[in-house]
C-alpha cells in the first residue's frame, strides 16, 4: 500500500487528460459538419471512452482504497468518484486530496 498515493495521483492526470479528450472528440463528432478534418478526428478518437472507462474503474478502486486509509467520510470518497466523470473537475480534485493528504496524513504521502 506504500504506491497507492502515487499510484492514485498518475490515475487522476489519466483519467482526467482521457476525460477531457473525450469531450473533446464528442464535441467535434456530433457538432461539426460531417466529412471535415476535425469531423473525423472526433470520430476516430470513440475509442478514447472505453479506454477511460477501463482505467476510471481502476481509478474508482484506488480512490476507494485511499479514502479508507485516509479515514475520509462518504461525501469526500463521492468527491473523488464524481471527478472523474466531470470534464476538468479532476484536476481539481486531485490537487486538493494532496494538500490534504500532506497535512492530515503524512505517513500516506512518503514514496
Amino acid at each position: 500500500m506504500t504506491r497507492l498515493f502515487p499510484t492514485y495521483r498518475v490515475l487522476a492526470l489519466v483519467v482526467g487528460v482521457l476525460l477531457v479528450v473525450g469531450a473533446l472528440s464528442s464535441v467535434a463528432k456530433y457538432l461539426l459538419e460531417d466529412g471535415t478534418a476535425l469531423q473525423q478526428l472526433g470520430d476516430d478518437l470513440t475509442p478514447i471512452w472505453i479506454i477511460h472507462g477501463w482505467i476510471y474503474m481502476v481509478y474508482v478502486v484506488v480512490a476507494f482504497l485511499l479514502s479508507q486509509k485516509a479515514r475520509w467520510s462518504m461525501p469526500q470518497l463521492l468527491l473523488l468518484l464524481v471527478a472523474g466523470l466531470v470534464p476538468g473537475l479532476i484536476f481539481w480534485v486531485e490537487r486538493r486530496v494532496v494538500e490534504r493528504l500532506r497535512a492530515d496524513h503524512p505517513e500516506l504521502v512518503r514514496t
